[in-house]
């Protein structure tokens, strides 16, 4: 469940809140009742209003060649017990198949201490 962060400028205070995406929170009553914390001497009709702490956070596609220059191994499935590996390095087989030892990505050279 996402969470939300309310301001109430009358007693200057921020809450986190978890709730669905469709809830509509607007005044302080409604926050202290989802959050399950006490209103204090706060109006319950006192406006608050949503703010954002930090950025989301959002995925980005990553191409083939980032991911073997950052030292990753992508492996595509291509048919039943045979794989790609689509980040091949010099010397690597750039078919991974099912029961042959040759083709597995040398691993061993890509992770260092």
């Amino acid at each position: 469940m996402p969470v939300y962060y309310y301001h109430c400028d009358e007693n200057d205070r921020t809450v986190e809140v978890e709730h669905t995406i469709n809830a509509k929170l607007g005044t302080w009553g409604e926050v202290c009742f989802v959050a399950q914390i006490p209103l204090g001497d706060t109006d319950p009709m006192a406006p608050v209003r949503r703010i954002i702490r930090s950025a989301p956070n959002i995925a980005v596609p990553v191409s083939n060649s980032e991911l073997k220059s950052h030292g990753f191994t992508k492996l595509v499935k291509r048919d039943d017990g045979v794989y790609e590996n689509v980040t091949a390095a010099d010397g690597e087989s750039r078919y991974m198949k099912r029961g042959e030892k040759d083709s597995v990505p040398h691993l061993h050279k890509k992770i260092k201490d």
